[in-house]
């Protein structure tokens, strides 16, 4: 299918690995040129270079903090007026409730809300303008259903669904469609990093503990990166002008609801 997006240019969050890498490759593999953004330089250097070689597009690489002003900043002086934005940052550290204080509320309003809505607050305008824009935020599956153990992801990620509950429906009669899209478990770091804290809670091997987390899951496997970068570029394409402010779970089947 040719998602109609070529040539249009992305700023995409959180892009040297993982899911937001598997954003930036099916953009590019769509003729999207693309702005990178992560915070280790080399990896983020690396994945510049490979998605350009591959897919022939221009790859602008920024290594900065995307939760700070700053870093914000740096981002949008590469690409002021994108014609796509994917906001994406990693998730705060899991714990329970008693764990967590005020500064540790703010660090994950800041990375998983608050910059989301900056960049999207910066580069609205000029989508409106032109009278075409897609955002993306990749939040949870936690969003759908809380996961008692990531209680600041939930909070966080719950006030950005709130924010782009109503703010998609005020953009979107100008042709600007903001979308999120749930994530439950995916092959990469994170995973692994889970399939470690099991294997070293219960003594078992890596492989055992994935296998038993597959089991929880209906589709009994890990989701990959490709196929969550596919329904990224999607909600990005020329086809998806009449999906608006939808929370889209990619999960496997994990969050059993109807709605």
């Amino acid at each position: 299918m040719d998602l109609g997006i070529k040539g249009k240019t992305a700023i995409v969050c959180g892009a040297s690995k993982g899911l937001g890498r598997g954003c930036a490759e099916a953009l590019a593999e769509a003729g999207v040129n693309l702005v990178i953004n992560a915070r280790t330089e080399s990896t983020l250097i690396e994945a510049a270079e490979a998605i350009s070689a591959k897919y022939g597009v221009s790859v602008t690489p920024v290594a900065c903090d995307i939760s700070t002003a700053e870093g914000q900043a740096k981002v949008l002086a590469a690409c002021p007026t994108p014609d796509i934005l994917v906001n994406n940052a990693g998730g705060p550290p899991p714990g329970m409730w008693s764990d967590w204080d005020r500064d540790d509320f703010i660090k994950a309003l800041d990375a998983n809300m608050l910059a989301p809505i900056a960049l999207m607050k910066a580069v609205l305008p000029s989508m409106i303008e032109k009278g075409w824009g897609r955002v993306v935020n990749i939040t949870s599956q936690s969003v759908k259903s809380p996961i008692a153990v990531l209680g600041l992801s939930n909070s966080a990620r719950a006030g950005l669904t709130g924010y782009v509950g109503g703010t998609s429906r005020q953009v979107a009669p100008h042709g600007v469609n903001i979308n999120n899209l749930l994530p439950g478990i995916h092959a990469t770091d994170r995973a692994v990093s889970l399939d470690k804290g099991v294997s070293a809670a219960q003594g078992i091997s890596m492989e055992e503990a994935a296998a038993q987390r597959m089991e929880t899951i209906p589709a009994r496997r890990y989701g990959t990166s490709a196929e969550f970068g596919a329904m990224c570029a999607f909600l990005c394409s020329q086809h998806a002008g009449y999906i608006v402010g939808q929370n889209i779970l990619l999960d496997g089947g994990s969050v059993n609801s109807t709605m």
